[in-house]
């Protein structure tokens, strides 16, 4: 009998940022999340690494060093979605795939803010403390954005 605990292998995490979804969807950029996630010293994108998708160096203060390539891009749609390809250290799962997407709040008290969630789909190999330390990166990174697009 395992003595782990299942735990489901996903995490999702949303906010409404009090600015207009072109000012929000300015920093959904891969290659810029430095500019506005606290947690991350630089990131940077790695010339000539792949002609399909970029792929993108995440250095985060703590010394982890993390390469994402970007899966999927809309502009239309706004949204965004990458894997983490390669990490140092190594990472305790086999992979995952997030994805950023914002909406505009178009009614209500809120109209005119945006609506963003931040899901992240990893493999079952994935425990309780990784879907844990996801969701915390994810709220810290939310409120970070949150300050970053509502200055002007």
């Amino acid at each position: 009998m395992s003595t782990s605990i299942p735990t489901s292998t996903s995490v999702v995490e949303s906010a409404v940022i009090r600015a207009p979804l072109s000012h929000v969807w300015h920093h959904i950029k891969l290659q810029n999340f430095a500019n506005f996630w606290s947690a991350l010293k630089t990131s940077e994108e790695v010339k000539g690494a792949n002609q399909e998708a970029g792929i993108y160096k995440w250095t985060f203060k703590d010394g982890t060093v993390l390469e994402v390539k970007q899966e999927e891009h809309s502009s239309i749609n706004h949204f965004i979605t990458y894997s983490i390809i390669t990490s140092t250290p190594e990472l305790a799962y086999s992979s995952v795939v997030s994805t950023i997407r914002l909406y505009s709040v178009t009614s209500g008290d809120l109209e005119g803010s945006t609506f963003i969630e931040w899901t992240g789909n990893f493999s079952s190999d994935a425990d309780a403390g990784v879907i844990q330390d996801a969701k915390f990166k994810r709220r810290d990174a939310l409120a970070d954005l949150a300050k970053a697009a509502s200055k002007k």
